[in-house]
């Protein structure tokens, strides 16, 4: 049973020393581009909800224009702003959340190898 515990690992030879490097060099090109790639899908998601923002602000304040000269507490006019209101602090929530992934892609670090 020490035998195991203690048992030296056998000598390489160079070729499997470059093999290891090679596969080693692999998977840490490939992580990085697996990494790079979730993190454009992920920002192309964050600009898109950015544009969804943006529309909204824009539609808020046609409203607001709008119904400026109604009485304050017009029911339709005030149900239509909270409706809008509501959909973009949706829209801001999963935009910082998008943030947060993107942050959290970029600090992964690959898997260590485990020896064959």
């Amino acid at each position: 049973m020490e035998d195991r515990q203690q048992q030296p690992e056998p000598a390489r030879n160079p070729g499997e020393k470059i093999w290891d490097a090679t596969v080693k060099t692999f998977h840490s090109a490939s992580f990085r581009a697996n990494q790079y790639k979730r993190i454009v899908q992920k920002k192309i998601d964050l600009n898109a909800l950015h544009k969804k923002i943006a529309v909204l602000h824009s539609d808020l304040g046609r409203l607001v224009d709008e119904n400026r000269e109604l009485l304050p507490g017009t029911g339709a006019a005030d149900s239509r702003v909270h409706e809008l209101l509501q959909q973009l602090d949706g829209l801001k929530h999963a935009a910082a959340t998008l943030e947060e992934e993107i942050g959290a892609i970029r600090e992964e670090q690959p898997a260590a190898e485990e020896p064959a």
